[in-house]
């Protein structure tokens, strides 16, 4: 199942991504036309705050003719637009007039408050993406006239393109600070906006001209967090195993040894609590169908993060491929639906008979209901700030339409499927009726006590490559180390794993059963840590504003979520296999 939802993801990615053309259509001739167009301007420290670029009173072509864009480079908030340069191939241009317009006080208003917030624009062209500032702003505090900052907007661009044979490789953009407009006077101006294009050879290959990007993030200082974060999980995952694996491996061994030769010490074979509780253990947890859909949904979703990666590596994911990610994201999470139908009703009907639709029904809400929510309210929030995060109406249409005739199918037939397939659980026949009275615990063996120490130390061993990950996606760090990610993935896994079995050996061993949600919560705890780290991420960053403010910690926070089913659900997991083996150690006493 999991071959076929990675083919079919293949296949949907390849119609529906359109934004990564072939080589052989990247070949041009001298003279040839090639499009630069404009696609978005916005503040430098807001990086969700992005506005169209004809917001800003730029010079406007005749006809303003927006670029047909995939469903990902939509959900990622490019808006790419025609423009009135001209950048024919091989050939250069100096000082090319491209617009002569007279401005109004309120648009030389606009441009001043745009200077001021540092507004950035950005150009694509043969998709290669290009950047500059719209003006600068100088301090004259220093003056004796006493007159404040000085505001200059930019009204010339040098286009620097590098081409090999008959490709494009590079392309920069310079705004020439000696060639700007005083604007800091509200008065109507007349300004002339120009550009030059030089074009160089170079002996860069195509293939390898993304590499540019790339090495914004392999800097020697970047490389250096990403190892010491590596190390840092090593060394936490060592003290682990010393401090509670050995230990805790050699008590196991004593139980065990008391369990299958009772009677020779008393005192000893009273010790072992775990043995006492086989018939409650196994019994079936409260709220079983809310259970059984979390299950689903981290299965799923930790399903979907292994798909990504696994495109990622095969060179279908990288971070230059403009609106992929967002791509792969909605239609992976749609074809993995039958994974949380199969997940949740082959665990429920392990306990029962009849019931398991509710389940299956809960695991298709139990994500999507409030990650809609929040999206909602934020896609109005960005419809009423103008900013092109605002995804239109007929994309909300589509991806719903997808999913209703997709991803429901699919979490059905999982259900039916995971229904009719379903293991057969034999300790869950052998539980009685009414569970023993559970003793009183210290405050590190309640549940609130396990979360705390299940979800701070595996918080540590991810925190520096969770900030690296953070930058990615709240500011312009490109992250191009997919494989360190992915290690550091399996070893937040591991750190997890670990725990969760052996504070579930410690809450067993004084005679407490109710270990199945206390897993899940211990396992999830890690992305509370998360989510309050995002506040400290958010104070030393330059964000600012309530739409910045409320688009960070919506999608922080449906983000907290998400890796809060999946650790939860592998913390349940790692903890049940290992109750299996244990009771099942003893089953023949």
């Amino acid at each position: 199942m999991g071959f076929s939802i990675l083919m079919l993801s293949l296949i949907f990615l390849h119609f529906l991504s359109s934004s990564e053309a072939s080589p052989s259509d990247h070949s041009y001739n001298v003279g040839d036309e090639v499009p630069l167009f404009v696609n978005k301007v916005g503040p430098l420290n807001n990086p969700s705050e992005t506005y169209q670029y004809y917001e800003m009173p730029f010079c406007l072509p005749d006809q303003v003719l927006p670029k047909k864009e995939s469903l990902g480079e939509v959900l990622n908030g490019d808006r790419l637009t025609n423009s009135l340069y001209e950048l024919k191939f091989k050939l250069g241009k100096t000082d090319a007039v491209l617009c002569q317009k007279k401005f109004n006080r309120n648009d030389i208003a606009k441009f001043r408050g745009a200077i001021e917030n540092d507004y950035y624009f950005q150009m694509y062209y043969d998709d290669l993406p290009l950047w500059g500032f719209i003006g600068k702003v100088e301090d004259n505090n220093w003056a004796l006239d006493g007159r404040g900052p000085t505001h200059f907007l930019f009204k010339h661009i040098q286009f620097n393109v590098l081409h090999s044979s008959n490709q494009i490789i590079e392309i920069h953009a310079f705004s020439d600070p000696n060639n700007a407009v005083d604007i800091t006077d509200d008065v109507d101006l007349d300004i002339t906006f120009t550009y030059s294009v030089f074009w160089n050879g170079t002996s860069t290959p195509f293939r390898n001209r993304m590499n540019r990007y790339s090495r914004a993030s392999l800097l020697p200082v970047h490389q250096k967090i990403h190892w010491f974060s590596f190390l840092n999980s090593v060394v936490i995952i060592v003290l682990l195993i010393g401090l509670l694996a050995f230990p805790f491996t050699r008590n196991l061994r004593n139980d065990l040894r008391s369990s299958r030769h009772p009677g020779e010490d008393e005192e000893e074979d009273k010790e072992v609590g775990w043995k006492y509780i086989h018939n409650d253990v196994f019994r079936c947890p409260p709220g079983m169908p809310l259970f059984c859909a979390l299950l689903g949904t981290g299965t799923q979703l930790l399903t979907m993060v292994l798909v990504l990666f696994a495109l990622a590596f095969i060179g279908i994911l990288y971070p230059q491929n403009r609106g992929s990610l967002s791509t792969s994201v909605v239609i992976v999470y749609i074809l993995t639906s039958g994974v949380a139908g199969y997940t949740s009703a082959s665990f429920y009907s392990q306990f029962a008979e009849t019931g398991w639709e509710r389940s299956v029904l809960l695991a298709g809400m139990v994500f999507l209901g409030p990650f809609f929510f929040v999206f909602f309210i934020l896609n109005l929030v960005a419809a009423y700030f103008g900013i092109t995060a605002a995804l239109p109406f007929r994309n909300i249409f589509v991806v719903v339409l997808v999913h209703v005739l997709v991803g429901i199918p699919f979490l059905a037939l999982g259900g039916m499927r995971g229904y009719n397939f379903r293991s057969e659980f034999q300790e869950s026949r052998a539980t009685r009726k009414y569970s023993r009275e559970i003793p009183s615990s210290t405050w590190y063996r309640t549940t609130p006590g396990q979360m705390f120490i299940g979800g701070l130390l595996p918080f540590g061993a991810v925190v520096l490559e969770l900030n690296q990950l953070y930058a990615s996606i709240w500011g312009y760090k490109i992250f191009t180390l997919p494989g360190i990610l992915f290690i550091t993935f399996m070893i937040l896994i591991l750190v997890t794993a670990i725990l969760s079995i052996s504070l579930t050996y410690f809450q067993l061993i004084v005679e407490d059963p109710e270990w199945r949600w206390r897993s899940f919560l211990r396992g999830g705890a890690i992305a509370v840590f998360m989510f309050v780290y995002s506040f400290y991420f958010y104070s030393k960053s330059n964000m600012s504003g309530f739409m910045q403010t409320a688009f960070y910690f919506g999608y922080s926070a449906c983000m907290c979520y998400a890796f809060f089913l999946i650790l939860g659900t592998i913390s349940f997991y790692s903890s049940l296999i290992f109750v299996c083996r244990i009771y099942h150690a003893i089953k023949s006493e």
